[in-house]
């Protein structure tokens, strides 16, 4: 006998229908001798439309009393899923987050698990009942309702595998598994059967929407080997867990993209010790995240020319410091652009392989792409390029790595 933690999103739970369907597939895991614990999100739309309720009647709603609000979405799900499974003859029992004692710190809206009670559901699981518990919320020392902001169901998952040394956590959404790339860019995207916590934390963080970065980086702390599936179809999913010992033939695992980057520069800067912080100070007091940087020493020898990338939103909040921190530097010139995306090739495999950097540089310019920032990790390579090229760029590398073929 196994035990398996499952999580259904809200489009899989959306609906009376689609609930009765996620019953058959939990009882059918059952009865196959398997002990299971569900967790399960609100309903599709009934978190905005609950946070709409409270922005109805307070612009700013106090986060405590939010919390208390947002919780009862998953309530609701818990309820519906327990009482289809009795009804189909498979004994269930529903726990909100408070109830199962998922302990958190009291960052509400946001909150982070500290530890999880597990006695009460492995009584559950000991008397042969499935155990259906409240993703995204937990409950604070004073306890206080908390939420672990969006996507926290993948997280509180992860967590409950963990504490509970889960066999597997499965994540059953929209899409059957982890692919080469997005098959809405590239019809020809191959589904992975495995790939590394490393890769899919990079693919995360990288602009892949499969997976929540916190909950990939819970697994890979805690080693939970993690399962991607599909709520309407069957199939194996893509498994994420640690490096396999031989990689020597995964070179690439995978693209990911970013459209929402903006890359702002400052040129002529005079170039002494400290200018970076300088430049790029204010920019963090202000809260907004800096991706990429690169720093040239200008012409002359004595001046330097300064880029980086934040997220699309947060630009007009960037150009504005960059101005008033460049008139106080004396620079020559500001100037920026919203109209760039980020292409990121992502594979373990590039730490035993030499070539993949000027293979990739190659077939974007075999296809007309010029490269306007570039960086690199130990297991990735980013590039910056014009917007319009996204498709171009993503197709042109996925050929040139035969991403398209079986591994």
């Amino acid at each position: 006998m196994s035990l398996i933690v499952q999580k259904y999103g809200g489009t899989s739970v959306g609906s009376i229908e689609r609930i009765q369907a996620v019953a058959l597939k939990v009882k059918q895991r059952r009865d196959q001798g398997d002990a299971v614990v569900v967790v399960v999100s609100a309903m599709s739309g009934e978190t905005d439309r609950l946070l709409g309720l409270a922005k109805a009647i307070q612009s700013q709603p106090a986060p405590r009393e939010l919390d208390v609000l947002l919780a009862t979405g998953e309530q609701v799900t818990i309820a519906l899923l327990s009482m289809a499974l009795q009804a189909i003859g498979c004994p269930a029992r529903s726990y909100t987050g408070a109830q199962v004692q998922i302990r958190t710190d009291s960052a509400h809206n946001k909150a982070r698990i500290r530890d999880i009670d597990d006695a009460r559901i492995h009584a559950d699981l000991n008397a042969g009942r499935v155990v259906v518990v409240a993703g995204f919320q937990g409950i604070d020392e004073h306890g206080n309702i908390t939420t672990l902001g969006r996507g926290g169901s993948d997280t509180s998952a992860v967590a409950m595998a963990a504490a509970l040394e889960a066999d597997e956590c499965q994540i059953y959404t929209d899409v059957d598994g982890v692919y080469t790339t997005d098959p809405r860019i590239e019809p020809k995207a191959r589904k992975l059967d495995r790939i590394t916590f490393e890769e899919m934390l990079e693919m995360a963080s990288l602009g892949s929407k499969v997976l929540q970065i916190r909950a990939v980086e819970f697994a890979g702390k805690h080693q939970v080997p993690l399962r991607v599936l599909s709520s309407f179809e069957e199939g194996e999913g893509t498994l994420i867990s640690l490096e396999e010992e031989i990689v020597e033939d995964a070179k690439i695992a995978g693209i990911a993209f970013a459209k929402d980057e903006a890359k702002l520069t400052v040129l002529g800067v005079p170039d002494h010790p400290g200018v970076a912080h300088k430049i790029l100070g204010p920019v963090s007091d202000a809260n907004i995240e800096v991706d990429m940087i690169i720093q040239n020493i200008g012409a002359d020898a004595c001046s330097t020319d300064f880029t980086f990338t934040v997220h699309r939103n947060d630009y007009a909040k960037a150009m504005e410091i960059l101005r008033q921190t460049a008139e106080s530097l004396a620079a020559r010139e500001v100037h920026g652009d919203q109209e760039i995306v980020k292409i990121s090739l992502v594979g373990v495999g590039m730490r035993s392989h030499a070539g993949i950097a000027s293979r990739m540089f190659e077939a974007l310019a075999q296809v007309g792409i010029n490269i306007r920032m570039i960086s690199t990790s130990e297991i990735k390579i980013s590039v910056v390029i014009d917007e319009k090229y996204l498709e171009l760029g993503v197709r042109a590398l996925h050929e040139a790595f035969d991403l398209s073929k079986p591994a």
